[in-house]
């Protein structure tokens, strides 16, 4: 399992937005995974998911995060 941020937050996404966030500058990448961070640790929605399966709360956290960029 992947243990930097940027790793975990591209292993988080689903195949086509892992391609093209991997494409991004590293700089880019950091901030995404930051947010992605962020993310998972402010919303109690999350943890309660991150109990049930924690892969499926950092992908909901990932897509959270790149909808946001894109609004």
């Amino acid at each position: 399992m992947p243990t930097d941020p940027v790793s975990r937050f591209l292993a988080a996404l689903d195949p086509e937005h892992r391609q093209a966030v991997g494409d991004r500058p590293r700089g880019e990448q950091e901030q995404l995974a930051a947010a992605w961070e962020r993310e998972l640790e402010a919303d109690d929605e999350l943890d309660t998911l991150d109990e049930l399966s924690p892969p499926a709360a950092e992908a909901e956290a990932a897509r959270r995060v790149l909808r946001r960029e894109t609004e």
